[in-house]
């Protein structure tokens, strides 16, 4: 029976973090589906066609990995993919409430559906979303923290804003 994962997210951007927790993953499933949230209530830097093209880039050489987007109820998408399990990563302490409670929903509103977490190797725990965006906006250099083409895209968008 092949073991499957969805790690869900919005990855705007996609950070060295998620490509950390997406590689070893992809170490302990035989398949990982990278399913990228429609969210219309954040504000997005990168549309999720953008956010989608960026990612399938990136894993392009990883057989494991599929690039994927959804929009809704994230349990109403793991029981279309019939994968039941959902991986999230947890950088602190503090994203373990916010993890939890969502875990614990998405449980409630489809029993077959379960959580794992996975720890962010403490080389990415610092990393943020926003962190990212205002080193961009700063001028700063963020190649540390995020893929090369992600550097390029978000220059592209932020910089053209600003």
């Amino acid at each position: 029976m092949k073991r499957s994962v969805i790690y869900p997210g919005s990855f705007d951007p996609l950070t060295n973090g998620h490509v950390n927790i997406i590689e070893r993953a992809a170490k302990c499933f035989d398949k990982v589906i990278i399913g990228v949230a429609k969210n219309s209530s954040k504000n997005s830097i990168l549309s999720s066609s953008e956010r989608v093209k960026i990612l399938k880039k990136v894993f392009k050489n990883k057989n494991k990995i599929f690039v994927d987007q959804f929009e809704g109820l994230l349990v109403d998408y793991a029981n279309k993919k019939k994968i039941f399990t959902v991986l999230r990563g947890m950088r602190t302490v503090q994203d373990f409430e916010y993890e939890l409670q969502m875990a614990t929903s998405n449980n409630k509103l489809n029993k077959k559906v379960e959580t794992i977490f996975m720890v962010a190797d403490g080389n990415y725990s610092h990393i943020s979303s926003s962190l990212i965006k205002d080193i961009i906006r700063l001028g700063g250099d963020a190649s540390k923290f995020i893929p090369k083409i992600v550097e390029k895209e978000l220059k592209k968008k932020l910089l053209e804003k600003g």
